[in-house]
Formats: C-alpha cells, structure tokens, sequence
C-alpha cells in the first residue's frame, strides 16, 4: 500500500573527503537523525560518498590525476562490498528510505550514481548520470536508457536525477512518462567560480528543481553538499584556486508538486537536515492545470522515443543475464536488431 503521506529530509552537509569510511560514518548519523524525526525517506546530495572532485574544475588533469585520481578510485563505493552493505544496514535498521548519491566504483571505470535503498535494505534502483556535465567526463563513465527509471515504492513512484540532468529537457520528459511522484534531484554544491559562471550558481540551479516541481506536478527532493573549510585546505594550494572554491554553497530545497518550497531554509555554510511533509494527494490538484504526459500533452504532434536496453560491452553464452551482458549471442543480435528497426 502506498503512503499518502509521510515526512521527508534533505541532506546539506560536507562529506569527510576522499573518507569512504568516515563519510559512511557520517551518514549513518544523518540517517539516524532522519528517522528520529519521523522521516520516512532520507536523500543525499551527489556523490556524497565520498565527495564531489571540485579539483577537477580547478586545474588541469595532468596536475591533479597524480595526487587525487587514485585515491577518489579507492574511496568510491562498488556495490557488495562491506561499505555498501553498511548502508543497506542502516536503512533496515533505522526503517527509512535512503537515496544515496555515489561515485560508484565498478571494473576500472567511475560512474555518477544514485543508489535508492529501501526501508528493509533492499536495493530498489541503482541508476547512472546518463552524462557526466563539462569536466565531470574526464573523471566518469556515462549511463544509458535503462538509468531512466522510476520506482513503485510504498512511498509512492520514486525517480531520481543528478544535477544538470534538469537541464535535459528529454531525460526530464523520460522520468514524467512513468508518472513519477516522488523525484530525487541530487546536487553537488554552489560555491564555484562565483561571480564568474552564473549557470553554475543557486539562483539557476535551485530553480532548475523547483521548475521539475512545476512542470512535472511532482515533489522534489533536491539535497545539496557543502564545501568545508577541509575541502578548501586540501584542494586549494593557490590564491586564484581559493578565489575559485569558496567554503559553503548548501542550498538543500524540497519543492511541492506546484513549485511551493515546504521548509525553511538553512544558511548556504550551515550543516543539516531540511524536512517537509508531503502529501500525494496534492498531486492530483496540480495536474488539474497541466499534465505534460496526459491531458497537457500533445504526442500526436510531439513524443518520446527512449531506447531503454543496457549497453552491451561483451555477450557470453554461459553466463547468467546481468547488467551489461545478455543470456546469449543470438539475444545480442534480437536486440541489436529490434533497435534497428
């Protein structure tokens, strides 16, 4: 049965940086914390765990691969490991939801991810940024169709995107065909190149999730990661790369289906948790004005086509279909095929 209503929480916090363990550490006591106050879905900003890689907006390559790209590698989180299993726990044991935004590790390759736990510690979607924005691609891997995906929950249809994916406009469309109730929109911080990139600031970006609000007639969740004064010290050794990365840029926001933010917020350098109690019910009163999938929507003019089939790097005949692979090689061809036609 699904919820109607139910409490929420955003995360704004700094990660301990480049600390898998220690920022794992800190999670567990955002989500004790959420549950405590009556939360039923806790979510966290992008790659939280451990932390956005500002460095990379702040030198070239050939200077930071050497002092950081191995130890981000390390402190990314592979899924079945003892640090991935530590937050399935937490959420069986604390019985909330958790969106947890990663630098997923797997093989040699990093991705943007988002991993939603459910309250018994299941895992209920493990999705991939389908592009990683400007410099994030020197560092991460790309998605494809079948990280468009929205869950049947008991918390309602639950979906989530990274970032600028808000500004998609076809990802967006992709997530508001499957009737998406619930959106996790994860950030990473808005304390870079201030003054100097405005698109990049919160005035653009905060309403790029209260426009998913609107548009879809969904409840954003939209949790948003600080810089702290660690952060800095650690990734700033010249006046111009302080002038560049500046502590705080937390502006954590939970919007209503009609744009309507639902809390008060805290201070861009403050570390918490913003609540909101949601409503489904609220839903059906915004698509009164307009449903882009249903009666707002015109796809006898305009529509959608979404190839949601995985990505196929090799086909095996032997093994068991998981992600990446298919049950055989004539599958391959089948479904190389139909996308052909």
């Amino acid at each position: 049965m699904t919820q109607q209503s139910f409490k929420v929480a955003a995360v704004q916090a700094a990660p301990v940086f480049l600390d898998l363990e220690a920022t794992i550490d800190k999670a567990i006591e955002y989500i004790a914390d959420a549950a405590a106050a009556g939360a039923s879905l806790v979510a966290f900003p992008e790659v939280w765990f451990p932390g956005y890689p500002w460095y990379a907006w702040l030198d070239v390559p050939a200077v930071w691969m050497q002092k950081y790209a191995q130890r981000y590698f390390e402190n990314s989180l592979e899924y079945g490991t003892p640090q991935a299993d530590r937050l399935s726990q937490a959420a069986r044991d604390h019985n909330i939801m958790v969106s947890a935004g990663i630098s997923e590790r797997s093989g040699g390759s990093l991705y943007i991810s988002q991993w939603l736990i459910g309250a018994d510690g299941r895992t209920l979607t493990q999705r991939r940024k389908l592009k990683p924005t400007h410099v994030e691609r020197v560092i991460y891997g790309e998605g494809d169709g079948s990280d468009l995906v929205v869950a049947e929950t008991e918390l309602g249809r639950v979906g989530g995107l990274c970032c600028w994916e808000h500004f998609q406009p076809l990802s967006k469309y992709a997530m508001y065909a499957q009737h998406e109730q619930v959106h996790i929109g994860a950030w990473p911080s808005f304390s870079l190149y201030e003054g100097g990139a405005y698109a990049l600031g919160p005035e653009v970006n905060t309403s790029a999730s209260r426009t998913y609000a609107v548009e879809g007639q969904v409840f954003v969740i939209a949790p948003c990661a600080t810089v702290s004064q660690v952060m800095v010290d650690e990734m700033c050794e010249t006046e111009m790369q302080r002038a560049l990365l500046k502590v705080g840029g937390g502006y954590a926001r939970i919007y209503g289906p009609d744009g309507q933010q639902l809390h008060e917020s805290l201070a861009p350098d403050v570390e918490g948790l913003v609540y909101a109690d949601l409503d489904l019910g609220a839903i059906a009163v915004a698509k009164v004005a307009g449903d882009p999938v249903g009666h707002y929507s015109r796809p006898d003019a305009t529509r959608l086509v979404v190839n949601r089939t995985p990505r196929i790097p090799m086909t095996d005949s032997q093994a068991p279909r998981s992600r990446g692979t298919v049950d055989s090689f004539a599958d391959a061809l089948d479904e190389e095929a139909a996308l052909a036609e």
